[in-house]
């Protein structure tokens, strides 16, 4: 019978969690002052060159992020090659004239900002870690059903990981972009060989940082009013079917680009 060796050693492992007391606020009016300035702008000071040490710290972020299973599931690409950056962003263009053609009415964002951004960070992962999440592996209806639920754990793994990297890059003074218009299987073709990613490896974002090239400013947020729910759903926050329509079509586009003082 093999013997299980643990990946850590216990007492180690307890002394690296270094928590503040419950209620003390110091690290958590910190916390708070990074993820309110962590602002998307879709245009970057392009001759701005990201130190080496600013990558080690945003990936060490990406790095702690939890997962399902404690799989870490992510891989990411630092790319910093201009040509690279230019062939992808070319995808992106095409897309977004795409949209526009076929007259989708979503206010796409202007994709020639990829190739600005001096920080490049391509997130992938492997869709075969599903079998790391609880899977029967015998083609039944549950089976599929325990392996829809497992490809949702391993999306939520990496955009948790991907989210640490938004905050250290936010904490280190960076604007960010997350792009996520990546998941169709073109996408997956166009990116792929650019990167030499391996077929078995999915393209599910990218992450990009760098100073803005012109002044940020803070988008909406929804108040809490609308989102907080205690004990059980309250009701009155679902909308209709006539009211989800009435948003998508008059007041998406606005809260895309607009600060919660400029939305009307």
């Amino acid at each position: 019978m093999t013997e299980t060796v643990p990946s850590e050693d216990l007492k180690s492992a307890e002394e690296a969690v270094d928590l503040p007391e419950i209620g003390d606020l110091s690290r958590y009016d910190a916390l708070m002052q990074t993820i309110r300035n962590r602002v998307t702008v879709r245009k970057f000071d392009r001759d701005y060159v990201v130190p080496e040490a600013h990558y080690d710290l945003i990936l060490e972020a990406a790095r702690h992020a939890p997962s399902g299973a404690n799989a870490q599931p992510w891989q990411l690409i630092v790319v910093r090659d201009q040509p690279t950056k230019d062939k992808i962003t070319e995808y992106f263009v095409a897309e977004q004239r795409f949209r526009a053609k076929a007259k989708m009415k979503f206010p796409t964002p202007d994709y020639r900002g990829l190739a600005t951004a001096p920080g490049f960070i391509v997130v992938c992962s492997d869709m075969r870690w599903v079998n790391a999440f609880p899977v029967l592996n015998d083609g039944s209806d549950l089976d599929r059903m325990y392996h829809e639920n497992a490809e949702r754990i391993l999306l939520q793994s990496v955009a948790a990981s991907t989210m640490s990297a938004h905050l250290a890059a936010a904490a280190l003074g960076y604007n960010v972009w997350w792009v996520t218009a990546i998941g169709q299987e073109e996408a997956q073709r166009a990116m792929r060989p650019l990167l030499d990613i391996p077929d078995d490896i999915s393209v599910l974002d990218i992450f990009l940082f760098g100073p803005a090239a012109a002044a940020p400013y803070k988008r909406y947020r929804r108040p809490m009013e609308e989102i907080a729910h205690y004990d059980r759903y309250n009701r009155a926050h679902q909308m209709s079917e006539d009211e989800l329509k009435d948003w998508i079509k008059s007041r998406r586009h606005r809260v895309m680009y607009k600060d919660s003082s400029r939305v009307d």
